[in-house]
């Protein structure tokens, strides 16, 4: 009992401080404090050094680590240069450069993880407004709310969806086939809430697109990432583990005598893999400790209620202690749902559509603060909220509705 008490206290300082984002006079991001919380319960006796290698997931890490590699490769070989290039060409006007915005940003989330999406898109979004005197908020927005919702399409669009990837046994065209609408619809609300809450910067205006930048574009490589990404869709489509489909696409990507591959190193977030793996062992004490046990328990009278209310319950949890630890939490509670397999869609669903509340909720909305921030815009948690609460009650709407 007591061990149980003192992983609660540790892992829930460790969860409160992710939510936040930092702890009150002490200089940590959340990896960070995830590093501390596991440093913690080492310390206490609550976990033992085998215990904390045993909860981390590898199979997720791989996933993620992987198509990180992937994304780094499409950078180099100068294909965020042509999406740019692209996107001078084709819009006209600010309802347009929006709608563009938002309809990469779900497709590139869906495909490469929503945090890796808006690493490849906000730098770009930043430099179109500024040459085009545009306010960036509403397009910085557009892009994190974008992310979010083209994310729940896929198992590989985020990391909470890696997770229930690997635990449910689904299949990845059949997890996509259920879940594509619900992110196609999500991603017109988006479009639609952003034009009416900023009526002035969307008058129905055009504008002249400057000229684009010129950027270095690798010809070879870039088929080669482009046909190794199909084969990888296809291999995910047939049933492949998508953990190992992943990973042999990185090293295929690696194998390769142009591009030295420490400059595909330094561009890998090292610090979202200590992230998740910090956060991991911090659930995993939980589990040790068998205080998800009780939770569970506690949980099973409201999920008897039906899917509708099961999935107000996860976006209400995201929301408290973030979508990823939450989702960590329901692993062991939809197997006992009446329709797991429904189960583990609407957990997908409300834990990932959650994350557009506030920018707190999810890390891809931190990323584009933080990198807006770099270039000398603020993305106030007001500015965001004004968007983030009709959206995501909207999109939660549909999306249980649908399912």
């Amino acid at each position: 009992m007591m061990e149980a008490g003192i992983a609660v206290a540790i892992v829930g300082a460790t969860l409160l401080g992710v939510a936040a984002g930092r702890w009150p006079g002490i200089r940590a991001d959340r990896a960070a404090i995830c590093l501390i919380g596991t440093a913690a319960l080492l310390a206490s006796g609550v976990l033992t050094l085998e215990q904390a290698f045993e909860g981390i997931d590898l199979a997720t890490i791989t996933l993620l680590f992987s198509m990180m590699v992937l994304n780094s490769r499409l950078q180099l070989a100068g294909g965020f240069g042509l999406v740019s290039q692209w996107l001078v060409r084709v819009v006209r006007g600010p309802r347009t450069l929006l709608a563009a915005i938002i309809g990469l940003a779900g497709v590139l989330a869906a495909l490469l993880v929503n945090d890796t999406a808006v690493l490849m898109l906000t730098p770009m979004t930043l430099d179109l407004t500024r040459r085009l005197q545009r306010h960036a908020v509403p397009y910085l927005v557009g892009l994190a709310t974008a992310a979010n919702v083209g994310s729940v399409a896929t198992f590989t669009g985020n990391p909470q969806n890696m997770l229930i990837g690997n635990a449910s046994g689904l299949t990845y065209a059949g997890f996509t086939a259920t879940l594509a609408p619900v992110a196609l619809l999500g991603l017109v609300i988006c479009w639609a809430v952003i034009i009416v809450l900023w009526r002035d910067e969307f008058r129905a205006t055009r504008f002249i697109m400057p000229e684009p930048a010129r950027s270095i574009v690798l010809p070879r490589e870039l088929r080669k990432v482009a046909l190794i990404t199909t084969a990888l869709g296809v291999a995910f489509w047939a049933g492949v583990p998508i953990a190992t489909a992943a990973f042999i696409a990185a090293g295929a990507l690696l194998f390769t005598r142009r591009l030295n591959p420490v400059r595909t190193y330094r561009l890998i977030d090292w610090n979202v893999l200590v992230f998740f793996c910090g956060l991991f062992v911090v659930i995993h004490a939980l589990e040790v400790t068998r205080v998800t046990e009780h939770i569970v328990r506690l949980l099973e009278p409201l999920t008897r209620h039906g899917l509708v209310a099961f999935g107000v319950i996860v976006a209400v949890i995201s929301n408290l202690i973030s979508n990823v630890p939450a989702v960590m939490i329901f692993l062991d509670v939809v197997p006992a749902l009446d329709n797991p397999t429904r189960g583990w869609h609407v957990l997908a669903a409300a834990a990932t559509l959650a994350g557009n509340l506030t920018l707190l909720g999810s890390v891809a909305n931190l990323i584009v603060a933080e990198i807006a921030a770099r270039h000398g815009v603020t993305l106030s948690f007001r500015a965001y909220l004004r968007a983030g609460l009709p959206i995501t009650v909207l999109t939660l709407a549909s999306a249980l509705l649908w399912l």
